[in-house]
């Protein structure tokens, strides 16, 4: 059973996850990165930015009905993003690598291709979404707090 806004749901995700992971390519390489790094590069804010955008995805795979499994998978994708992602530099040269958004994208495209059954996420399950990517970008922006001020501290 396809829901009604399924397929422009899942136009807006991927063009969403481009948009953060692979929109821009550097010539020679075949390395793509897209905005999420760019974002990390502003402590605190970028980060809080980006977690909340690839947030997006995660709450549109709950409206489609995605199983606490998937939902849980593409949190723990975000989670090792923002943790890593708050190391100043090296944070963002993983972004580059990691795509948690890509990778996202593709869960919820696999779920979407193959449901056991297809089925509205229950309020329960989308309530603890959006307290997870809360907690995640709190937690994002104390990391980079925290890396900052070392460095600062190393540099003095």
């Amino acid at each position: 059973m396809t829901l009604p806004d399924e397929p422009r749901q899942l136009a807006n995700v991927r063009r969403l996850a481009r948009l953060l992971d692979t929109a821009v390519e550097i010539p020679g390489t075949g390395i793509r990165f897209g905005l999420d790094p760019i974002l990390g590069l502003v402590p605190g804010i970028g980060d809080l930015a980006g977690t909340m955008l690839s947030g997006y995805i995660v709450l549109v795979a709950t409206q489609l009905g995605a199983s606490r499994a998937i939902v849980l998978r593409m949190i723990a994708n975000i989670a090792i993003d923002t943790f890593v992602g708050a190391v100043p530099v090296l944070g963002d040269a993983f972004d580059v690598a990691w795509k948690s958004n890509a990778r996202n994208v593709a869960l919820l495209e696999r779920y979407v291709e193959r449901p056991v059954e297809t089925r509205r996420a229950s309020g329960a399950l989308f309530l603890f979404a959006v307290a997870a990517m809360t907690v995640l970008a709190a937690a994002g922006i104390f990391f980079t707090i925290v890396a900052v001020k070392a460095l600062v501290g190393v540099l003095r």
